[in-house]
């Protein structure tokens, strides 16, 4: 279905080399807000770490977020020395698709890790690519998330049943 992640875990940095392997994934897409950093623009403890482990492993990574403000992408782009796309507009394609791009991959190697249905997990399956839902960093979310939240989680209630996930 179209609005159910492959993956649904309680944070980034719980998506393993063995995790990548195991799904033939070579690059990740990563989302920005509440996904790696929260609304005040804090980055949890042990990204950064996951991140360069990642790196070291060979894994592509790229950052594609919907914010319009260039300069908090950029800022935690530049953090995680990976390469970003803002004001992507998910979940239509085209962000997606200039990841890909960047990444140098096939659609099937590609995981697509963010905390939105709406745009992430959509956006991921949309592209034939390998969706992974997170659990927000914190619960305070700018408006218009906050009004597709109690969607979203009724949704997750919903695929969490249908994988037997008590989580």
């Amino acid at each position: 279905m179209i609005l159910y992640p492959k993956l649904y875990l309680n944070s980034v940095t719980e998506i393993s080399i063995e995790t990548l392997e195991k799904y033939h994934l070579k690059g990740l897409i990563l989302d920005v807000d509440n996904t790696l950093i929260d609304i005040n623009r804090n980055m949890p403890e042990g990204i950064p770490e996951w991140i360069e482990n990642l790196k070291k492993q060979g894994i592509s990574l790229c950052i594609v977020s919907n914010t319009n403000h260039k300069d908090k992408v950029e800022e935690v782009a530049k953090k995680l020395e990976i390469p970003y796309i803002y004001f992507a507009k998910k979940p239509l394609k085209g962000g997606f698709k200039r990841a890909k791009a960047i990444l140098k991959l096939e659609n099937e190697q590609i995981g697509v890790v963010g905390d939105q249905i709406m745009t992430d997990i959509i956006g991921a399956n949309r592209s034939n690519m390998f969706p992974i839902l997170v659990k927000p960093i914190d619960e305070k979310d700018i408006w218009i998330t906050k009004v597709k939240r109690p969607i979203e989680n009724k949704i997750i209630e919903r695929y969490k049943r249908s994988q037997n996930v008590h989580k």
